[in-house]
């Protein structure tokens, strides 16, 4: 993260200005009590990759953790747009956080109404990359996050930690485990693949996030001729696999080959990760055959 391209011009309540002019206040709540929601939307061919279920979602979240949207959809489409043209950001990430604003005391309860803290910034990088095509390993982790994990708010502390220890096991993210099931991956929705073919992947709950990117991939099962149960699975089932996966913007959908230092099915992404790979890159406008070839061999 330390080396990551921001752009120059970031956003910061209602202007554009120079990152190194951006200054938010210690006493803003999203800094002192993770007072926040957060997005995280993709940026692919200069177009935006399913803005409008990012959008639903962080309203969804600012209602759940009592914070007014500052912006309209429209607004927000205008001000992510600004953004990625004054950076020129053809292919990378927008992230935007909304905090329960700066007061003059640290009050854990707050004024009445909030005045929301709104910072975005445009991040160039490429999303179809190495991890999509050879793949990551993941370690297993007991999931101890917040109880409303459904919405998407910037308590990522336990997400923080997996992340470290998976690089500290020489893994790429974690697995989270909670009462014998996989919950969701480190910053991803979780996937394996059984022995007959079949998609599985954690039903919608308060235990999981709402994936945007999986919401985008069980949109295009009908196309891809897979079937799918929608459940929770355990570590053991995900050791079986014949195949395992994640979902996020950052990363779309990332093989998993290792877990827990042994290899997942035949230790390579398999037939179905390849197929719901390609479904996906084409829903989004990419020339498969030029930026990810692997996905048809």
């Amino acid at each position: 993260m330390a080396n990551m391209p921001i752009g120059d011009q970031v956003h910061l309540n209602g202007r554009l200005v120079p990152f190194s002019e951006a200054h938010i206040s210690p006493l803003d709540r999203g800094f002192l009590f993770a007072h926040a929601a957060y997005e995280v939307t993709a940026v692919y061919n200069g177009k935006f990759i399913d803005l409008d279920g990012h959008l639903l979602r962080l309203a969804r979240t600012l209602e759940g953790i009592a914070l007014p949207n500052p912006h309209s959809d429209a607004e927000w489409a205008r001000i992510h747009q600004e953004l990625i043209d004054a950076n020129g950001i053809r292919e990378g990430l927008v992230y935007l956080q909304v905090t329960g604003g700066a007061y003059e005391a640290r009050d854990f309860a707050g004024p009445e109404t909030f005045e929301p803290t709104v910072f975005l910034y445009a991040d160039a990088k490429p999303l179809i990359g190495q991890a999509a095509e050879h793949g990551i390993a993941a370690i297993f982790m007991h999931d101890t996050r917040w109880a409303r994990r459904d919405m998407k708010t910037v308590q990522l502390l336990s997400q923080a930690l997996a992340y470290r220890a998976a690089k500290q096991a020489g893994a790429d993210t974690a697995f989270l485990v909670q009462d014998g099931h996989v919950t969701e991956a480190a910053s991803a929705n979780a996937w394996i693949v059984n022995d007959s073919g079949r998609l599985i992947t954690r039903n919608l709950s308060t235990d999981i996030l709402p994936g945007i990117t999986r919401s985008g991939v069980l949109r295009l099962i009908d196309k891809t001729g897979l079937e799918i149960e929608e459940r929770a699975f355990t570590p053991d089932e995900a050791l079986n696999a014949t195949e395992a996966f994640t979902t996020s913007a950052g990363a779309m959908i990332a093989p998993v080959i290792m877990m827990e230092g042994q290899p997942v099915g035949a230790g390579k992404p398999g037939p179905v990760t390849r197929k719901v790979q390609k479904a996906y890159y084409e829903a989004i406008g990419a020339d498969v055959a030029s930026v990810a070839p692997w996905v048809l061999a």
